[in-house]
């Protein structure tokens, strides 16, 4: 099976409110409990927010590293999971699932790499 990684695009700035988040919150335990029965789930997380990221670069010899996200927007991957489905049907199945779960944007890329 091929391998697809679904990413969730998620606008900068803090959580939002409990009345908003607990329900996503318990949407997305119902849809990763869903794609671990399927045997789908290949890895899964979150992640912290894009001002805790380094980005690492070479120049020659050197390796400058700089705080802070490499691209500068107004959204940022907030999560990911790395799925395996026989094809790319199969994987945006599974991504509506998400973005129905998340109310976010989820975009879907296929690996090179298989299963």
């Amino acid at each position: 099976m091929k391998q697809y990684l679904l990413s969730i695009y998620q606008p900068d700035g803090g959580p939002p409110p409990p009345e908003v988040l607990d329900p996503v919150l318990r949407a997305l335990d119902v849809l990763n409990a869903e794609l671990d029965a399927a045997g789908v789930t290949v890895f899964k997380d979150g992640l912290l927010p894009p001002e805790t990221a380094t980005v690492v670069r070479a120049k020659g010899d050197d390796i400058l590293l700089t705080d802070g996200p490499y691209v500068e927007g107004k959204e940022h991957i907030g999560g990911f999971w790395i799925i395996k489905a026989p094809d790319l049907d199969a994987a945006l199945g599974w991504a509506a699932k998400a973005a129905r779960a998340v109310t976010l944007p989820v975009e879907v890329r296929p690996l090179h790499s298989e299963a």
